[in-house]
């Protein structure tokens, strides 16, 4: 990793005024989150993609929340890395920041940031199939088919399973940061899960600076003012200096 890369960064931080971060399953990976995909995506003989569907949940509701249930115990004794840390002090010394995140995993809330969008909602978080209504709930025993304490209606995990469509209202408020930032951090993406892989894109259409980190390439790379190639962990808190 080129020093000189980093220093530009540093310097563009120091000088920007309005600051988006995007990240994606990288991030967490490195804190011990598993993916959908690759040898983390098979539980039981089930693959997860089959599983993370409103079409599996509508057949089989309690084998989808026994899979969620896992997913869940699974990341209840996990910690941030140091990578979702600096984030969070990064917040704190940038004027007008916001964390877009495409992780279900709340890490980055553990760790201090506040001024978060999720994109593709939180493991732990709720969301009644009847009212509506979304809460937060970080028990281990869930009831096999958890119930709406205010309906009574069955509830499922507040995340977007494949085939489901953003919440609107979300998407438009990670298009309006990206619209308005000076600079965009790109971090621990693949850059092929739409729509969030256009969004370091719209930001350097709009003439903000953007750099990706990540461990490889992505398709975006060539799009954007720096890749910088490495560990989250290991880059991300070495951008702190130069923070306001």
């Amino acid at each position: 990793m080129p020093e000189a890369d980093l220093e530009v960064l540093r310097h563009r931080l120091h000088q920007s005024r309005d600051v988006v971060v995007l990240t994606g399953a990288g991030i967490s990976a490195e804190s011990g989150v598993p993916t959908f995909r690759g040898p983390d995506g098979l539980w039981r003989q089930y693959r997860a993609v089959d599983l993370a569907t409103p079409q599996a949940f509508q057949r089989d509701p309690r084998l989808v929340w026994e899979f969620y249930q896992w997913r869940r115990q699974l990341l209840a004794p996990l910690q941030p890395n140091p990578a979702h840390r600096a984030l969070a002090a990064l917040e704190q010394r940038c004027p007008r920041f916001t964390l877009i995140t495409q992780n279900i995993d709340g890490l980055h809330a553990l760790a201090g940031s506040r001024r978060i969008i999720e994109l593709h909602g939180n493991i732990w978080h709720l969301r009644c199939t009847g009212c509506g209504q979304v809460r937060e709930d970080r028990r281990l025993d869930l009831p096999p088919l958890p119930a709406c304490q205010t309906c009574g209606a069955l509830l499922r995990p507040h995340v977007v399973w494949f085939g489901e469509t953003l919440d609107p209202a979300v998407l438009a408020a990670a298009y309006a940061a990206v619209a308005a930032c000076d600079l965009m951090l790109v971090i621990g993406t693949s850059g092929l899960v739409q729509p969030a892989a256009s969004l370091g894109y719209l930001a350097k259409q709009r003439g903000a600076f953007v750099a990706e980190i990540n461990l490889e390439p992505t398709p975006q790379s060539d799009l954007y003012d720096l890749s910088l190639l490495g560990k989250a962990g290991d880059l991300v808190p070495r951008l702190l200096p130069a923070a306001r």
